[in-house]
């Protein structure tokens, strides 16, 4: 019994710090406000034509290891994604999540309601192939959805 005890004991801390070691690579909350802020104000100050090609372009100061800007039309239509530009002109409306929940639905009704806010939900992290729970930062520009992403996990 003393035996199977400590066993449990020792999983149970490597399994800790595993977690806390896959963790720890995420970006952090304030990292992704940070982000956020920054493509709100390029967006404002440039417009829509230079702000999107710098944001679709991957790249810093506009893409931070998994962080990157998304934007979306108030009818879900992807203006631009730091993550995959290719998705440039696609309706994600209805997109779900992997429970099945309408993330853009959400998004949209937020920026038209509040203005900004945040939409929590279990996305495929292809870093590593684990589904994990993500939360993405949004706010209305105009007539824009702009929005930064991070593993909450």
């Amino acid at each position: 019994m003393v035996s199977f005890s400590r066993l449990t004991l020792a999983a149970a801390c490597a399994l800790s710090l595993a977690t806390t070691a896959h963790a720890a690579g995420h970006a952090t909350s304030q990292e992704a406000q940070g982000l956020l802020d920054k493509a709100a104000a390029e967006l404002t100050a440039a417009g829509p034509d230079k702000a999107f090609a710098e944001f679709n372009a991957g790249q810093a100061p506009y893409k931070a290891h998994e962080l990157y800007v998304f934007v979306f039309t108030m009818d879900g239509v992807y203006e631009a994604s730091g993550a995959n530009p290719k998705l440039v002109g696609t309706h994600a409306i209805d997109m779900t999540d992997a429970e099945g929940k309408l993330l853009v639905r959400e998004m949209i009704q937020i920026a038209k309601t509040k203005g900004q806010g945040r939409v929590d939900y279990v996305w495929l992290n292809r870093a590593d192939n684990h589904v994990e729970h993500k939360r993405s930062l949004v706010r209305r520009v105009g007539d824009h959805i702009v929005g930064v992403g991070y593993y909450a996990g």
